[in-house]
């Protein structure tokens, strides 16, 4: 079954079209992935006319690219800028108007698709792991304990608290509660997704050219990050823009990025993170190829 699927979120907005059997994904078609930066000025609590537009610029060209693929179904997601948004409405019945329903995922749905996603990705026992989504406006962590399933938000990712000013301290009292409850499953691995942790991998093996293969199951130390972290805060804003590996869009916020997955490994006491291509992408695909068969997903003509 051909699907295509859109996660619309704080930083970027991207776009897969696949192929699923059962409960995989058996061939990526196709991929996109336009910074839109929908959560500027997130700190606000409503989302920007300008930053709507942009985004929704970026879903009107999907959706040309969609028909090309001839897709069975499509699914949409918004996470943590659209789900926190005062004004969202306006943006979704935007998005309706040129055909395209917009889910809104809550936090913990967000986890559990990322989780299921990652659970493709990867052949190793999830029994044992914890996994961590940083995103533009959360972070979401998703662990297994005597065979539960448990997944949090915390409303701390890198164009949050880059906009914000957080600290080390401001960000390490918000992932608190969340850590300790992690911390109590006992986990052995820490499996990282999204484009903070892509874009560490990245870094570290200095591609000029994006390549999933190299950065899908890259293990980043703990010193590894650090080394990054310090390279990010000695160097300007145009500087980082030029280092391999990082998106020049991404060179903002990426620090405050580094800096949760750095404290996100201190606290638990893991001496590595392991990083997964296969995310919450993955598990939308998933969650469409199941949609189309209950005749629930919208789809585009």
């Amino acid at each position: 079954m051909r699907v295509a699927v859109i996660d619309i979120g704080t930083n970027s907005t991207r776009l897969l079209v696949a192929e699923v059997q059962g409960e995989r994904v058996v061939k990526r078609l196709h991929t996109g992935l336009v910074t839109t930066r929908l959560g500027e000025g997130i700190g606000g609590g409503r989302l920007l006319p300008r930053a709507m537009d942009r985004t929704l610029r970026t879903l009107k060209d999907y959706l040309k690219q969609i028909r090309s693929f001839k897709a069975e179904g499509i699914l949409a997601a918004a996470t943590s800028a659209v789900r926190d948004a005062a004004n969202r409405e306006e943006f979704l019945a935007r998005a309706g108007e040129m055909g395209l329903a917009v889910r809104v995922l809550s936090g913990e749905e967000e986890a559990r698709l990322s989780y299921r996603g990652v659970r493709q990705g990867l052949d190793d026992d999830l029994q044992n792991m914890v996994v961590m989504d940083i995103g533009g406006g959360s972070t979401e962590f998703i662990w297994s304990r005597d065979g539960n399933i448990t997944a949090r938000s915390v409303r701390a990712g890198a164009v949050r608290m880059t906009e914000g000013g957080h600290d080390d301290g401001e960000i390490s009292r918000l992932l608190e509660p969340v850590l300790l409850a992690v911390a109590r499953a006992h986990p052995q691995k820490l499996v990282g997704v999204g484009g903070t942790v892509t874009t560490m991998a990245a870094m570290a093996q200095k591609l000029r050219v994006y390549d999933p293969h190299r950065v899908h199951g890259y293990i980043l130390t703990a010193p590894r990050v650090e080394e990054i972290l310090t390279l990010l805060r000695h160097t300007t804003l145009e500087e980082r823009r030029r280092l391999p590996g990082l998106q020049p869009e991404r060179a903002d916020v990426i620090t405050a990025g580094v800096r949760i997955a750095r404290l996100v490994l201190l606290e638990l006491g893991l001496p590595f993170l392991q990083v997964s291509e296969a995310d919450i992408m993955y598990g939308l695909a998933l969650e469409a190829a199941r949609s189309v068969e209950r005749k629930n997903v919208s789809s585009f003509q």
